[in-house]
C-alpha cells in the first residue's frame, strides 16, 4: 500500500490547526484570568490603604493618648505632693491662715481626683485605639496575603502564556483561588486568618 503525501500532508495541518486552536483557547483563559485579578487586585488595594491610613490614625491616637495620659498623672502627682506641702505647712502656720490653707489643700486635693478620673479615661481610650489597630491589623494581613498569592498566580499565569502548559494553567488555579478568598475575606470582614502563615512572614 503506497502512502498518499497530499492525505500525510492534510493530517498533518489538521493536527497543527488543532493545536493551534487548543493554545489560542489557553491563551485566552490565561488573558483573562490576568485581566480580572488584576481588577480585583485593583480593588483590594484601594480597600487595603484606606485600612493602613485607618491603622496609622489608630496609631497616632494611641500615642497622644498615652502622652496625654502621662501628663495628666504628672499634673496629679504635682497636685498630690502640693496638698502634702500645704497640710504640713498649715501645721506650723498662724492661728488666722488656717482657713486659707484649708481651702489650698481641698482645691489641690479636687485637682488631684479630676487629674485621675481624666487619667484613667485616657487610659481607657488608649487602650480602645489598640484594640481598634489590632482590628484593622488583621484585616491588613488578609490583604497581604491575597496580594503575594495572587502575584505568585500572575507569575504561573505567565509561565503558562510562555509554555502553553495547560497543567501549569491548573496550577496556577490553586493560588488565585486561595488569593481571591483572602482578598474576599479583607473586603468583607470575614474572620479567615492563617495565623501560622502570617506568623512565618511576619
Amino acid at each position: 500500500m503506497d502512502l498518499d503525501p497530499m492525505e500525510s500532508a492534510s493530517a498533518d495541518e489538521s493536527t497543527t490547526a488543532s493545536h493551534d486552536r487548543a493554545t489560542a483557547r489557553l491563551t485566552t483563559h490565561v488573558a483573562i484570568t490576568v485581566a480580572l485579578l488584576a481588577t480585583f487586585l485593583g480593588v483590594c488595594k484601594v480597600k487595603d490603604d484606606n485600612i493602613v491610613q485607618a491603622m496609622e490614625q489608630a496609631q497616632a491616637d494611641k500615642l497622644d493618648h498615652w502622652a496625654f495620659y502621662q501628663a495628666r498623672n504628672l499634673r496629679e502627682e504635682v497636685a498630690k505632693a502640693t496638698a502634702t506641702q500645704l497640710r504640713l505647712a498649715a501645721a506650723g502656720a498662724p492661728a488666722g491662715r488656717e482657713a486659707e490653707y484649708r481651702e489650698a489643700i481641698a482645691s489641690y486635693e479636687r485637682l488631684a481626683v479630676d487629674q485621675a478620673q481624666k487619667k484613667e479615661e485616657l487610659r481607657t481610650q488608649a487602650e480602645q485605639d489598640q484594640k481598634t489597630y489590632d482590628a484593622l491589623n488583621y484585616r491588613d494581613d488578609q490583604f497581604d496575603l491575597s496580594d503575594a498569592l495572587l502575584a505568585l498566580a500572575i507569575s504561573l499565569l505567565a509561565m503558562t502564556a510562555l509554555t502553553h502548559k495547560r497543567w501549569l494553567f491548573w496550577l496556577a488555579l490553586i493560588p488565585t483561588g486561595a488569593g481571591v478568598v483572602m482578598g474576599l475575606a479583607g473586603l468583607l470582614g470575614l474572620h479567615v486568618h492563617p495565623d501560622a502563615l502570617v506568623r512565618l512572614l511576619s
